[in-house]
């Protein structure tokens, strides 16, 4: 691995039938943004993220993904609702509410671990939670209804390398730990 440098963030991966869902929502609500200099989130990069890492020495990759399964080892089930649809001034996203709490002290135990091994530093505002549906240059101003999604559960956490290229970003995991949601 030598010099070599990942671009990394820790996620939620969402079940199969909530991506599923979330694409039949975007083709259906989204298509305006589509327009121009918009573009739908693909299905294998919809996520919830828990802590972007940005550009980390590819050497660290095992003691990260080791913090990131003791805290997902310590995490209760993680329970989420989509909320409402937001647009900040690059992305649109649905905001999930955190039924019981317990992504949120993921995120925050997360959090804590990445710090104490120098990998990361926490944004002074609180996290949030969210799935990135659209990303954009110029704002479209969308309103659309909350997806109908209902409660679902994260599936796994998972350490993502971000790819920059031509068509957007690629995600890969390279590593990732169960989540105790997904067994119940």
């Amino acid at each position: 691995m030598g010099d070599e440098r990942f671009r990394l963030f820790c996620g939620l991966q969402l079940p199969g039938e909530t991506v599923e869902a979330l694409v039949a929502w975007q083709q259906r609500h989204l298509a305006a943004g589509r327009a121009g200099s918009s573009r739908t989130v693909p299905p294998g990069n919809l996520h919830v993220t828990l802590a972007f890492l940005g550009s980390r020495p590819a050497g660290e990759v095992p003691t990260i993904a080791g913090e990131l399964a003791a805290a997902t080892a310590a995490a209760g089930p993680v329970r989420l609702r989509p909320e409402r649809y937001r647009e900040t001034r690059s992305v649109g996203m649905i905001v999930l509410e955190d039924i019981g709490g317990a992504a949120t002290a993921l995120a925050d135990d997360l959090g804590a671990r990445l710090e104490g091994i120098g990998a990361y530093r926490r944004e002074s505002r609180p996290w949030l939670p969210h799935v990135t549906v659209l990303r954009f240059r110029q704002r479209p101003h969308l309103v659309p209804p909350v997806p109908g999604l209902g409660e679902f559960r994260a599936v796994r956490s998972a350490l993502y390398r971000s790819a920059l290229g031509p068509g957007g970003a690629r995600y890969d995991v390279l590593e990732s730990a169960l989540l105790e949601s997904a067994s119940l």
